[in-house]
């Protein structure tokens, strides 16, 4: 049977201290945007990395990630080659986005509130997210993987990322709300 580094912190079954390092291949940054005021679309980044440091007193661990702009994707190459311009990311400019931790609150069980500056373009704003922690375990090859999903709402425009065209029928092209979802595992490295 294979021993897990966990202890128990307020009922829950969390890492000991340590730092692990975000699995690209395991996680996904997603995204999703009102378009035409009557659908969305969703879409995400394919090159993030990052570091979760685990502290001896959970509530101070840290998270920081790096997203490459350029690995945008919606699964439609027109749209990402637009989505990578000045009208929006700017990649030759600003050629990655990121996310640096300040605080970390639990809500209940495995919810936390994730506090953290983001940066697009840029422009740094404080942002909260609801963290869910999924646990740790032992992959096959022997590596301690905890997983995470997180979600926040930002406005876009905030962020520089103004761009957008009026409707004939009333309203615009893209909302301003950018709903951010990630699902992510993470791999013990010390």
């Amino acid at each position: 049977m294979t021993t897990l580094n966990t202890r128990t912190w307020n009922g829950l079954t969390i890492p000991t201290a340590g730092t692990y390092a975000i699995d690209a291949a395991h996680t996904r940054v997603g995204f999703v945007i009102r378009h035409m005021v009557v659908s969305k679309v969703r879409g995400s980044f394919k090159d993030v990395a990052g570091e979760i440091v685990v502290a001896e007193d959970p509530l101070a661990s840290s998270v920081t990630a790096v997203i490459q702009a350029a690995s945008i994707d919606t699964g439609v190459a027109d749209r990402d080659n637009h989505l990578r311009t000045g009208d929006f990311l700017e990649i030759e400019k600003y050629p990655e986005l990121s996310f640096r931790s300040t605080g970390l609150r639990a809500v209940s069980g495995e919810e936390f509130t994730l506090v953290g500056e983001l940066t697009i373009k840029d422009v740094t704003k404080t942002v909260e997210l609801a963290l869910e922690f999924g646990g740790v375990a032992k992959n096959p090859w022997g590596q301690e993987v905890l997983g995470f999903t997180a979600t926040t709402e930002i406005d876009r425009e905030e962020f520089n990322v103004t761009w957008n065209q009026p409707l004939e029928t009333g309203g615009v092209l893209l909302g301003k709300t950018l709903k951010i979802e990630i699902e992510g595992e993470a791999t013990r490295q010390a």
